[in-house]
């Protein structure tokens, strides 16, 4: 699989091996690269569902199965990044490490048990590096553009300004950003996940749209931009895009990068909202995984919809961790600076 971002490496021939870690509410992700003349190649990946903040709404703790869930995967982790040699590595953990009481105790249980070192990114870093790691799918003739990564614990909002270029200019980019204290495992808790009714999907859109009044009245300007759109990362979007493609089995490939329209948004949702549970198991592209989730995950993008409308949203199979990779490299010095003697 290949890290499809714009630019020209300096050393395409380094040999170095990165690492990011990416460990949230809901996912523990991990994803291995090497530079290349076009970003990097990915040497291998992990992915595994952990649901580590069940629960954590109401108790404020991580709970020990949670945790041991957790520790399993990331023992997984740890050793792939031993066997394949990593020289860089950033391993972060998210919403759930930081709302947890006991959070101290789960990172010296998981140094402890695995060897890894969690770094606790607070919500600004988060936003940016979902924003660098997918920003590259921003329509280059848009004039901004709503980026969204809705997690297990919170959904992170980003209003970008899609008419600059190059790796350095992520943070020049970011007009606005806000993060949202409701995911997908937190909003399913409180409201529901496994029988959702209209009603109750009803209440999920409305709480979405309660916690992003404030931010989008701040935002400069209310004449719409041109070509605007939204610019999804997340389990949610690209659940929806492939139950879209009517995909056998899920396809990053065939994901990462397609366009929605409103319209088929709409009716994708419609569809799942009229789904049993039972059929939401049964879909190739949800599973019993996601199955009492990606209705709250539906919620939250209605919610984002409604604030900020848009005839289309680009759906991106990547973020968070390929922001983490691109920050290494560039840190590293393994392209030159695109903006370098820019006057």
């Amino acid at each position: 699989m290949q890290g499809r971002h714009s630019g020209q490496p300096g050393a395409a021939s380094y040999g170095g091996l990165y690492a990011a870690l990416d460990l949230g509410t809901n996912n523990c992700r991990l994803l291995m690269a090497r530079p290349s003349r076009d970003g990097f190649r990915v040497v291998d990946a992990f992915s595994r569902i952990v649901r580590l903040g069940e629960g954590l709404s109401s108790t404020r703790r991580l709970a020990d199965e949670a945790v041991s869930r957790t520790i399993e995967a990331l023992k997984i982790c740890s050793n792939k990044m031993t066997q394949r040699g990593v020289n860089r590595a950033r391993l972060i953990a998210t919403e759930a490490c930081r709302a947890a009481e006991n959070s101290d105790d789960f990172m010296g249980r998981v140094e402890a048990e695995t060897g890894l070192k969690l770094e606790i990114i607070d919500r600004e870093t988060e936003a940016a590096l979902a924003a660098a790691g997918c920003a590259a799918l921003a329509d280059p003739k848009a004039e901004s553009v709503v980026l969204f990564d809705i997690g297990g614990g919170s959904t992170e909002i980003v209003w970008l300004d899609a008419s600059r270029e190059g790796r350095r200019s992520i943070s020049k980019r970011m007009r606005s950003w806000t993060s949202l204290p409701v995911g997908v495992v937190t909003l399913s808790e409180r409201h529901g996940g496994r029988d959702v009714s209209a009603q109750s999907y009803k209440g999920m859109v409305d709480e979405v749209q309660d916690h992003l009044r404030d931010f989008a009245a701040g935002l400069p300007g209310s004449a719409q931009p041109e070509h605007f759109h939204l610019l999804g990362t997340s389990g949610t979007v690209t659940t929806l895009a492939g139950v879209h493609l009517g995909l056998p089995r899920y396809d990053r490939r065939a994901v990462d990068g397609i366009w929605m329209s409103s319209e088929q948004v709409s009716t994708i949702v419609s569809r799942l909202l009229a789904m049993s549970y039972s059929e939401r198991v049964q879909s190739a592209c949800i599973g019993m995984e996601r199955a009492d989730l990606v209705l709250a995950g539906c919620a939250i993008l209605d919610g984002i919809r409604n604030v900020f409308p848009s005839d289309r949203v680009r759906v991106a199979d990547r973020g968070l961790r390929e922001g983490i990779l691109m920050q290494l490299m560039l840190e590293d010095g393994v392209w030159p600076d695109p903006l370098a003697g820019a006057a």
